[in-house]
């Protein structure tokens, strides 16, 4: 379903995962990395957001004229369990509805690579989703990018905070871009059409 919100409303795109260069390339970062891949596409850098604990950029997406949106991409600071209140002071301060908000997370229910875009929900699990869910609701977009489950006996926690494999990292690339893409496509097309094109 699409919902309508505000005309000329800025959109909240909030890369989920955890600061510092050890957990870069963690599979419970990848939604930092579309975030930084949406911001090279847009041309500019993130800097630190005040008191909201957070990174940002704001810019523009989209064709010249009515599609085109105002973004502000986000990188929450925090922690990934602590992810809702830095996303709530951006939602407050850049006056953005919550069914504005987009969040890029790592999803364990879905195979390697795979995409599923959705508005609300349950967090099935995820501290990130969890801490936006207890702050402002969970009437939100999410970009769930698929990450597949832990092999034998390995506990969650330690496979969500392993870097990609060498064999998975062969084609991150490809599938961070794509990620990247669908979250344009939501934005400026709706859920809708981001969903029969990107869903699988």
């Amino acid at each position: 379903m699409d919902v309508t919100t505000p005309a000329g409303a800025p959109w909240l795109i909030v890369g989920l995962g955890n600061p510092g260069p050890e957990y870069a390339m963690n599979r419970h970062n990848v939604g930092f990395m579309v975030v930084e891949l949406l911001a090279e596409r847009i041309g500019g850098k993130f800097k630190r957001a005040g008191k909201a604990q957070a990174q940002v950029l704001e810019g523009r997406i989209g064709p010249a004229g009515p599609a085109n949106r105002r973004v502000i991409l986000a990188k929450p600071m925090s922690y990934m369990n602590l992810s809702g209140g830095p996303v709530n002071a951006l939602k407050d301060f850049y006056k953005v509805p919550v069914a504005n908000i987009v969040a890029v997370h790592d999803e364990l229910d879905i195979d390697y690579g795979t995409l599923r875009l959705k508005l609300g929900g349950g967090d099935n699990g995820h501290n990130g989703l969890k801490s936006m869910t207890k702050a402002m609701g969970s009437d939100y977009h999410r970009v769930r990018f698929g990450i597949g489950r832990p092999p034998g006996r390995m506990q969650v926690a330690d496979f969500v905070l392993k870097d990609f494999s060498s064999a998975e990292r062969k084609e991150l690339d490809y599938f961070v871009d794509r990620a990247a893409d669908a979250v344009e496509c939501l934005v400026i097309e709706g859920l809708e059409r981001a969903q029969s094109a990107y869903n699988s």
